[in-house]
């Protein structure tokens, strides 16, 4: 194992910053007030106003041109298919020069699931492929990732959504939940229970469809602000009666959960690196304030109890990065998915940074807990990011059952 920074990531990383102070730093810098002040960034109903979904799309598109949105995506889709171990680096770098801004990040590389050239849409027939790809590749189109329910959160299984054949139709019936990008998206990979037999055994039964969201029967209820926002990216979906064509079935009849978990798996290493990149720029912070700062006559980087918090944070960061990068190693060098590993890193690193950005806060005293320095945003971000793409106890579930099995590898 060599965990050196590859020649050709180490030039994608300086490629990204590039475009990022070009294009993207001068337009938030235009429109900082629209951005940085949520009275503006949010309409009344929570959804994001018309314009900053405007800017949005400007750097989306200008990060597919220049071809950043699609490099992670399949060949077959059109994309460059780059490694996890390049991802891993890319989102890390990213997010330790950049973090908590608003047209960075997930507008430039979405999320590996839930947007752009997502694996789930290798599963799409060829004829809509031809249809749709193009708009997806180009980021004049955006998608959202429609399996979560009230009920049905960590236990998919547990989806009430249903959809009935109907001819050439299947007529869909549910709701959703905790929806990322729905209130926005043109496209929706919709999850419901084709098969309730199969479901009760847990051997499949579920079904993945391709949705127009403008498609009658398909509406967003409203969106959910979550920690402190006046507005979210996440919504509450309605299903009524929405009928959808049988050619829009994503894969097979019956084994659409297969599809979910592929993308979500690599979903959770893109969120591991934005993680540890973040809590790098965190510490970063904290230490240059340790030394300027001063009590009792000299920096606070000179008291036991502050070096303490900044010793911890660095081990913390140092055991997240290479835990990720060795998994990032394994998935690319493995015929398997290295499912205990996977969860072992979404966990460790999303709690990893609350942690850090918790001491980074403690460090700086009350201007800490301010809106200026962005720790705060940081540190509720990294409060959100412990419960999707599967919750820290979830997790640690699959890792104590891998080891209960036998596995007690960890090379």
């Amino acid at each position: 194992m060599d965990f050196t920074m590859p020649e050709e990531t180490q030039e994608i990383i300086n490629a990204i910053k590039q475009f990022i102070e070009k294009e993207v730093i001068p337009l938030e810098e235009e429109n900082r007030t629209l951005l940085y002040n949520e009275r503006n960034y949010y309409l009344e109903d929570g959804r994001r106003s018309p314009e900053v979904e405007k800017l949005r799309k400007i750097v989306r598109m200008k990060s597919a041109e220049a071809g950043f949105y699609t490099m992670f995506g399949d060949e077959e889709l059109g994309g460059s298919q780059l490694g996890p171990v390049t991802s891993l680096l890319v989102h890390e770098a990213i997010n330790k020069f950049y973090p908590n801004r608003k047209l960075i990040d997930a507008v430039i590389i979405p999320s590996p699931f839930t947007n752009g050239l997502t694996p789930v849409l290798k599963g799409l027939q060829p004829r809509l492929k031809e249809e749709y790809l193009p708009g997806i590749a180009s980021a004049e189109k955006t998608l959202c990732f429609g399996l979560t329910e009230p009920d049905a959160g960590s236990d998919v299984w547990g989806i009430k959504t249903t959809a009935v054949r109907d001819g050439d139709h299947w007529v869909i019936n549910g709701t959703k939940q905790w929806i990322s990008n729905a209130a926005y998206a043109d496209y929706c990979m919709l999850f419901a229970v084709t098969n309730p037999e199969l479901v009760a055994q847990r051997k499949g039964g579920i079904s993945c469809f391709f949705v127009d969201t403008s498609w009658e029967g398909f509406s967003v209820d409203s969106v959910i602000p979550t920690m402190g926002s006046l507005g979210g990216d996440a919504a509450i979906i309605s299903i009524d009666n929405l009928r959808v064509p049988h050619e829009h079935v994503i894969g097979e009849v019956d084994n659409g959960f297969t599809k979910a978990i592929h993308g979500i798996n690599n979903g959770r290493l893109g969120m591991s690196g934005k993680c540890i990149g973040s809590a790098q720029w965190a510490l970063k912070k904290a230490v240059e304030y340790a030394q300027i700062r001063k009590t009792f006559g000299k920096p606070i980087g000179e008291h036991q109890m502050v070096q303490n918090m900044l010793a911890e944070a660095a081990m913390d960061i140092y055991a997240a990065r290479n835990m990720a990068l060795h998994c990032a190693w394994k998935i690319e060098n493995s015929k398997r998915t290295p499912a205990k590993e996977i969860s072992m890193v979404k966990a460790y690193c999303t709690e990893m940074m609350g942690r850090v950005y918790d001491k980074a806060m403690q460090i700086h005293g009350g201007v800490g807990v301010s809106n200026e320095l962005e720790l705060e945003e940081g540190y509720r971000l990294a409060r959100v990011l412990r419960i999707p793409d599967g919750t820290s106890e979830i997790h640690r579930r699959t890792v104590a059952r891998s080891l209960l099995k036998g596995d007690l590898n960890f090379n």
